[in-house]
């Protein structure tokens, strides 16, 4: 390996175990916070340039992406110029930014902590926080089948996607990945308000997670049998159900993390108030409960660790 790569590869690693040991502290600047705000900021500037408001989404996207790619490049050029290490400091900060698995068990573990101690109405109060559907009346079985969705679902956008980024074109590219996925996080929704407007920016995270979600079902059929779970229950439930979600990519590790665990997830959610019915997913073999999402959780980093092995043993061959 030459220097560039080994300097690449150290970057991945040292982000992807900060991630693992710190997850997301509260207290340190995040950069997705300064992708939000740009957002807003440029979201309320083009409504009152742009008259066509399917035209003013596509110019929030590239200024989005484009200005989030940029400023990464620059920051990370003048870090470099200062000192290599300063620049190598920074790389780190920015791809471990870009990770979100310890996060995601954080926040999801504190819902399922809750329900432990068979405080509903607390489990439902936090849930609201990591997830768009309305949890006001939401059951405990109900409860555990938002949870295994958001982990199994997250465990694409959240954790394989930016790391396949990240290994791709480094912390510009995650960063540029990071901002598509709040662009659709923020204005994707079909609403009124957003129907037209975020059209563009959930058209391009359709399109920038087509590969890792797929990407991620793999990782966990083959992470499955590795973490105590269903290896062929998983592929034969991604590739039967795969299909079944109103998003062209979310459904794949969701049925793979089905299979995996023996459950049925999708059905009726409601959203501002209104019941959406969904296709379901996988089978009941089990019920729903603490184990599926100690098993969702298995799944999220054992294909994580898959993806940095295989990553690892390209690069040395």
């Amino acid at each position: 390996m030459t220097g560039v790569w080994v300097s690449q590869v150290v970057v991945v690693f040292v982000a992807v175990l900060l991630d693992l040991l710190l997850g997301d502290p509260r207290w340190l600047p995040h950069p997705v916070v300064g992708i939000g705000r740009l957002t807003v900021f440029l979201e309320r500037w083009l409504r009152r340039l742009v008259g066509n408001e399917r035209l003013g989404g596509v110019f929030l996207l590239v200024m989005t992406v484009a200005t989030t790619y940029g400023s990464a490049l620059l920051l990370l050029q003048w870090a470099y110029a200062i000192r290599p290490y300063v620049g190598f400091a920074v790389a780190v900060f920015l791809s471990y930014a870009c990770l979100a698995a310890r996060s995601l068990h954080v926040e999801s573990r504190i819902v399922a902590d809750a329900l432990g101690r068979s405080d509903l109405s607390e489990a439902r109060r936090l849930l609201s926080r990591i997830v768009g559907r309305n949890t006001e009346q939401l059951s405990k079985p109900e409860i555990w089948r938002a949870l295994v969705e958001t982990v199994s679902e997250n465990s694409s956008d959240g954790v394989i996607a930016p790391l396949l980024f990240l290994m791709l074109g480094g912390p510009a590219l995650a960063l540029a990945y990071k901002a598509v996925n709040t662009l659709d996080s923020m204005v994707g929704y079909k609403n009124e308000r957003y129907l037209l407007f975020g059209w563009a920016s959930a058209r391009f995270d359709d399109l920038a997670n087509y590969i890792p979600a797929r990407l991620t079902g793999l990782l966990m059929v083959v992470a499955a049998p590795l973490t105590g779970l269903s290896g062929r229950n998983a592929w034969r439930i991604m590739c039967r159900d795969g299909k079944n979600h109103t998003s062209p990519n979310s459904g794949i590790p969701e049925a793979a993390a089905a299979g995996a665990l023996g459950v049925q997830l999708g059905g009726t959610n409601r959203y501002f108030g209104l019941p959406v019915a969904k296709p379901t997913i996988g089978m009941v073999l089990k019920p729903l409960a603490v184990e599926a999402y100690r098993g969702a959780v298995r799944l999220m980093y054992g294909a994580e660790l898959l993806m940095v092995v295989v990553w690892l043993t390209c690069k040395a061959i």
